[in-house]
């Protein structure tokens, strides 16, 4: 895996790319503001980008604004040490694939592996907080068979591991949740983890 780090404050640059170099994780650079951040995604694509949300100049949010423009399909996962409302909706928003506190160093490199393999990760104080982080309120009837699915989206597993796990084909999953889409309007599964977990008390009721 080959990753770039983003951040403005070099010490916490240094002790990310000490305890990332120490899980076998190739970092291909560093930067220092969401410029660099921007400009460094061009150069190398890297499997995944780790960069913090407040930096001068640029911040995290309007790099990741700009790196999915340039490439959709980006895996950006943001650290903060700001619970900040504000930032947390946006980024949620934006449909970036992570968002993680620097206060839990231990969950770094579970986080990056995570999302490098193609699931979401929120920190579990950020998860607390997320019902409260969507576009706008919406309702809509689920049948129970896209209750599951959601669920299961919501807990980051791809079509194929829900397809093995509910006993459907992937051609299936993907069609139950391209109709789910439709339904709550929404634009793609990262959107559906937020919608499942905004909604979950009236889910689970």
């Amino acid at each position: 895996m080959n990753i770039i780090i983003i951040d403005d404050d070099p010490l916490v640059v240094e002790s990310l790319k000490t305890i990332i170099n120490a899980n076998g994780i190739n970092i291909l650079a560093v930067g220092y503001d969401g410029l660099e951040a921007v400009k460094l995604y061009n150069k190398y694509r890297p499997d995944l980008i780790l960069m913090d949300i407040r930096m001068e100049k640029v911040n995290g949010i309007e790099a990741t604004r700009k790196i999915l423009k340039i490439d959709p399909n980006a895996k950006i996962l943001l650290i903060t040490t700001f619970q900040d409302e504000e930032y947390i909706g946006a980024a949620l928003n934006l449909g970036c694939k992570g968002y993680i506190l620097k206060q839990n160093i231990k969950g770094i490199i579970p986080a990056i592996n995570a999302v490098y393999s193609g699931n979401m990760v929120f920190d579990s104080k950020i998860v607390s907080n997320i019902k409260r982080h969507t576009k706008k309120n919406i309702s809509a009837n689920l049948s129970n068979r896209e209750h599951e699915i959601l669920l299961l989206v919501a807990e980051g597993l791809n079509n194929r591991e829900i397809a093995e796990q509910l006993y459907l084909s992937e051609g299936t999953v993907r069609n139950y949740i391209s109709n789910m889409l439709d339904k709550l309007e929404l634009r793609d599964r990262t959107q559906l983890a937020i919608y499942y977990y905004k909604s979950k008390d009236d889910l689970d009721g």
